[in-house]
């Protein structure tokens, strides 16, 4: 089998949204782990999950136990370029042909779960399985594990993992998880397991109460990044900043090459997990600031210093948006923005644009297309941000949409690609391969 027909084979796969509400859909994700020899009892885990930041803090986590000499798995999503991505091993994405055979090696599972009770494995418990099959094979010493959406029933639900991270909770996926913040967290606490220690960054009053109880009910020590360490930091030069992160084990001086302040947050968030099992995985202050130093995050803030400038960064929620409001105002004070977005159907556009009110910017609203997922209209985002008193126009096409807002932008503002994870992968890849050295990006 090549690569080519395992993408297509996963393409045809039920997307997850179909079979999302089916409450027997753990043991499905179980049942496939099975017939694949229960990979995921092959390696140690650690589960980290959360609204906002969990990609960043896994990826976070993973680089620091890389520098401490650990051979580390990390599974992420959403991609940007390639389903590869989602499973890394020592920093590498799985390549394409290794890929290939993962998936002919799942073939007689995938027919088997066919045939029997719990149908089809979805797209992405294929995904997952697959990574979680590429580490065991691997050998790796721990794999760092990004849950999907949730917790309870998260295809990702199925390990037991040294320590268990939740990096905050807000309103997303409320079609799925509930309609407050209280039950969202309650769903997200899923990945808490029975006396196994517990990390949260959390703090919204009514999520971190029922964060609390369920780790009472589960005898799960619980740690609050907030409690447990003190946090400081500044911009530094144009690309990173410096942090001091202090808890009761150690002093950690970080250089950060990644834009946000929530980024420091991720890195403490990191940092306390693995101080919790550091009888078993230690690692140093000095490695912790080996590892960070080498972190890269694809669309996260991510910035092209071109003329003008670029930066492409996934905020498809409203604490992402708030997120991405204040780590502008922060990096680049005084510049004017060009928004570039798009936004899926079902996510909460208003709130978004409501985190971006206060901003000095023009926004261009476009679209994308993929099989599996409807963007809202152009028009209905720029009718919505007007009605804000924010200056919109509608482009259909992103990459019209991206040439209109270079040529809008002037050499001393910021271009700003954002929103949905299908139009920065898009506009990211187009621009880096049609108008930059990819060599100038930094993140």
């Amino acid at each position: 089998m090549d690569f080519a027909s395992a993408l297509r084979i996963l393409q045809s796969a039920t997307n997850e949204s179909v079979s999302r509400r089916h409450p027997g859909r753990l043991d499905r994700m179980r049942r496939l782990l099975e017939l694949l020899g229960d990979p995921h009892t092959q390696f140690r885990s650690i589960h980290v999950g959360g609204t906002s930041g969990k990609g960043s803090t896994a990826t976070i986590c993973a680089a620091m136990l890389r520098a401490a000499g650990f051979k580390v798995g990390l599974h992420t999503k959403p991609h940007l370029r390639s389903v590869t991505e989602r499973a890394c091993v020592d920093g590498a994405p799985v390549s394409e042909e290794r890929f290939a055979q993962l998936m002919e090696a799942a073939m007689p599972a995938i027919s088997e779960m066919e045939r029997g009770e719990f149908g089809p494995p979805s797209y992405f418990e294929l995904l997952v399985a697959i990574a979680f099959r590429y580490f065991a094979e691997e050998r790796v010493d721990v794999a760092v594990v990004e849950v999907g959406i949730g917790g309870t029933l998260d295809g990702t639900n199925v390990l037991t993992p040294l320590v268990s991270v939740l990096t905050n909770v807000g309103r997303d996926h409320m079609d799925v998880l509930g309609d407050t913040v209280e039950a969202i967290a309650l769903d997200k606490t899923g990945i808490i397991k029975d006396k196994i220690p517990a990390v949260t960054a959390a703090e919204h009053p009514g999520a971190l109460q029922v964060i609390r109880e369920a780790a009472a009910r589960k005898r799960s020590p619980l740690t609050i990044v907030q409690e447990a360490a003190d946090i400081r930091s500044e911009p530094h030069a144009a690309y990173e900043q410096q942090a001091t992160i202090r808890t009761s084990a150690a002093r950690y001086d970080l250089t950060i090459p990644l834009l946000g302040e929530f980024q420091v947050m991720n890195a403490a968030t990191a940092i306390v997990a693995l101080e919790q099992i550091a009888g078993e995985m230690p690692v140093s202050p000095e490695q912790a600031q080996q590892g960070v130093a080498t972190v890269s995050l694809p669309g996260r803030m991510e910035f092209y210093p071109s003329r003008p400038s670029l930066l492409f960064d996934v905020a498809h929620n409203g604490e992402k948006a708030a997120a991405l409001a204040a780590g502008l105002l922060r990096h680049f004070p005084g510049k004017r923005f060009v928004f570039v977005t798009a936004v899926a159907e079902g996510k909460a556009a208003a709130e978004m644009l409501a985190a971006w009110a206060a901003l000095p910017a023009h926004f261009i609203f476009t679209s994308f297309d993929v099989s599996h997922r409807s963007a809202m209209t152009p028009k209905r985002l720029a009718l919505t941000a007007e009605t804000m008193g924010l200056t919109a126009r509608a482009v259909d096409d992103p990459v019209e949409a991206l040439t209109i807002a270079r040529r809008m932008a002037s050499v001393d503002d910021l271009v700003v690609v954002t929103g949905s994870t299908f139009l920065v992968a898009r506009l990211r890849e187009w621009f880096a391969t049609q108008v930059a050295d990819g060599s100038h990006a930094r993140a």
